[in-house]
């Protein structure tokens, strides 16, 4: 077994993709849109870019924290989707601060953006040169909408794109979760690299006899005081169970 789980493939992932979209969207949205007469304490201007920026920032944070922790990882990943989240409101009351709702998802409008597919990235040997340059390319892929002067157009196309990442995120999210359940975390595979590499070296396995009160593994611990070992229950604290350790007979005192 691995001891690290792979972590960097997130910048193949079209949710990462469209999020660094979201965030170029949002920033020219900003610069183009909001003024001193409308924004006049630029406080809508930070809150977005600030939002779209979490969501990206936080989602490849998460993922490279999945080398180490999982619990870690899906927080951060969680972050990057609220924030998300977050933009999208911002979106919505642009468009209710206008008298407007979004387009209709049946819409001709809607469909030509939800019906864009992303290239397959070939980003060479020079991943952050190559990531930078699809994600350009797959900008381009939403014009004029993205880039229009309309500011309507554009909160209606952020919006469907914002909706398409979540999506994405969100099995991304469940994927990672699955693992989890499927291998358990850096913990349980530290203790499993440990013991398999014992057990080839002829040392005593980490892991034991079940716990006599609630039949779980039980793993090599020693005491405080004295530093003895004994076989603790995996499931500590829940359960307190415990087994004497004994050294194991190599024939040596035969």
């Amino acid at each position: 077994m691995d001891l690290f789980r792979k972590s960097a493939g997130y910048r193949f992932l079209d949710a990462f993709v469209l999020a660094n979209v979201v965030e170029l969207g949002t920033r020219h949205f900003c610069n183009r849109f909001l003024t001193l007469q409308n924004d006049p304490g630029g406080r809508t201007f930070s809150q977005m870019t600030h939002a779209a920026r979490s969501g990206c920032r936080n989602f490849a944070e998460g993922s490279e924290r999945l080398m180490t922790s999982y619990a870690t990882a899906l927080e951060l990943l969680d972050v990057a989707r609220a924030s998300l989240c977050e933009l999208r409101d911002d979106c919505n009351e642009w468009l209710m601060m206008q008298w407007q709702a979004p387009w209709p998802v049946e819409s001709d409008q809607a469909q030509r953006i939800y019906t864009v597919r992303l290239d397959t990235p070939d980003y060479g040997t020079d991943i952050n040169r190559g990531f930078c340059l699809h994600v350009m390319a797959q900008c381009r892929k939403f014009e004029p909408e993205l880039f229009s002067d309309d500011s309507l157009v554009r909160a209606n196309t952020l919006l469907i794109l914002i909706s398409r990442t979540l999506n994405m995120m969100d099995k991304y999210i469940k994927k990672v979760g699955e693992e989890f359940v499927a291998q358990g975390g850096f913990r349980e595979r530290l203790s499993t690299v440990r013991s398999e590499t014992r057990a080839k070296q002829g040392g005593p396995a980490d892991e034991g006899p079940k716990c006599p009160k609630c039949g779980a593994a039980t793993r090599l611990r020693r005491t405080r005081e004295g530093n003895r070992p004994f076989w603790g229950c995996s499931e500590y604290p829940a359960c307190r169970g415990i087994v004497d350790y004994h050294e194991p007979d190599t024939g040596e005192n035969r």
